[in-house]
């Protein structure tokens, strides 16, 4: 592939965008980066604040803790926190910045100022609208599909700024149409480095840094040093658990950022811990580790992108199998095991679902890593699902588009039913 082809143009821009820094969960630091955004415009405190969100981000931010607020959790924590500290202009490092006093201050205008939350469903998988009032003001932003994708900034009955919501919630840009798994081997294997080093060397770098604190911390299930201790510390071990680790110390009030994929922290640690622990393990090159993980990447990404940005699916099962696609490089080389590794992976796990971003999620990045790890083993093995086994389809991309069919539009029930479940129950 030419660094003039198309693909490999778009490649690195879905590389450029999607790896990109968050700290904390992202639902949550969403909807601190829209009320930062909202304080912004209003240039105000307010005196009363309503928020409308989709169920599924009413589900990812029920249970983790948002970070550098003193351990709270929620969606009235995260807006707050976005209101009273927040730095719109850092995007999803929005609370990253939040010293002693604004914890305090924080704290005091949850408990000063009334933070009323209603579920919004218009349609929109990921949709949020935060409304800030004062004695004669108000302002409301609104942000759906992505992140960061505010499509309407209003202050007092004026329309500040307003963008055409695109119907429907898959992740990134149209030229993300143009990831197969074909055109992102080619892509890797010709790679010119230089293209994307800034941004997979601060993804090591971030990625590396939290997993190793959640083996040092307490956080959550502790599932990374459960796997040590019971399984001791063979690479197959240490991949799966240095990733959960990752997961645990953010998903539970660790103030370290993240490098993210498909808009999730959880995904961006699987997608890139394992592969680089493998690489530490194989002592491969630095430019090795670079294709591996830009294949890892990448091949998250495609699936995601069929998928949408939340859904009953869980993301870990997508990471994991990009995971899988980038130790089969580092191992074994060839596009055949590569290949097969993401439709095994996806054969064994794709039943796991998402019930909202918490502690039990590390356990589930783990399952999605181990269950790579078995796929590729099954590939050395001579042994593969084929098309007909289950979901299984005849290649590559036919499994993958038949998951995104069952991420997207099958589990959409499942979904609604998940939301009932913690709604009642806790």
């Amino acid at each position: 592939m030419n660094k003039d082809d198309i693909r490999y143009i778009s490649y690195v821009e879905i590389l450029r965008e999607e790896l990109v820094p968050a700290m904390g969960c992202t639902e949550p630091i969403a909807l601190a980066y829209a009320a930062a955004k909202a304080r912004d415009v209003l240039n105000k405190l307010p005196k009363s604040v309503v928020v409308e969100a989709s169920s599924s981000i009413i589900k990812n931010v029920k249970s983790v803790i948002v970070p550098n607020t003193g351990y709270l959790k929620g969606i009235p924590a995260a807006v707050a926190a976005g209101i009273v500290a927040g730095d719109a202009t850092r995007k999803l490092e929005v609370i990253s910045n939040v010293d002693e006093g604004k914890k305090t201050e924080i704290a005091n205008f949850l408990h000063n100022i009334k933070i009323d939350v209603f579920p919004l469903d218009p349609g929109y998988v990921f949709d949020l609208i935060i409304t800030l009032f004062s004695d004669d003001d108000y302002v409301k932003i609104r942000i759906t599909n992505q992140h960061t994708n505010i499509v309407l900034i209003e202050k007092s009955n004026d329309i500040i700024f307003e963008a055409k919501i695109e119907n429907n919630a898959t992740s990134g840009s149209a030229y993300r149409e143009l990831l197969t798994m074909e055109g992102i081997w080619d892509f890797i294997n010709s790679l010119d480095v230089s293209d994307v080093k800034d941004i997979l060397d601060r993804q090591i770098f971030y990625n590396t840094s939290i997993s190793e604190e959640g083996l040092l911390g307490n956080y959550g299930a502790n599932i990374g040093s459960v796997l040590l201790d019971t399984y001791g510390n063979d690479i197959k071990v240490r991949a799966k658990a240095k990733a959960a680790a990752g997961s645990d110390a953010r998903m539970n009030g660790c103030e370290l950022p993240v490098v993210i994929n498909s808009g999730s922290g959880n995904q961006g640690i699987t997608c890139s811990i394992p592969v680089i622990e493998y690489a530490k393990e194989l002592k491969t090159s630095k430019e090795r580790l670079y294709r591996a993980l830009a294949l890892s990447n990448l091949t998250s990404i495609h699936q995601k992108h069929g998928i949408g940005t939340l859904s009953s699916y869980c993301g870990a099962v997508s990471a994991g199998a990009g995971a899988g696609a980038g130790i089969a490089y580092l191992t074994e080389g060839s596009f055949e095991a590569v290949e097969h590794t993401v439709v095994n992976t996806l054969a064994i796990v794709s039943g796991i679902v998402c019930d909202g971003a918490k502690a039990s999620c590390a356990a589930k990045i783990a399952s999605s890593v181990d269950a790579a790890i078995m796929g590729l083993s099954m590939y050395k093995d001579g042994q593969a699902f084929h098309g007909g086994d289950g979901i299984a389809m005849n290649n590559i991309e036919e499994t993958i588009k038949g998951i995104s069919k069952i991420g997207k539009d099958g589990m959409r029930e499942t979904n609604n039913e998940i939301i009932k479940l913690m709604v009642e129950n806790h």
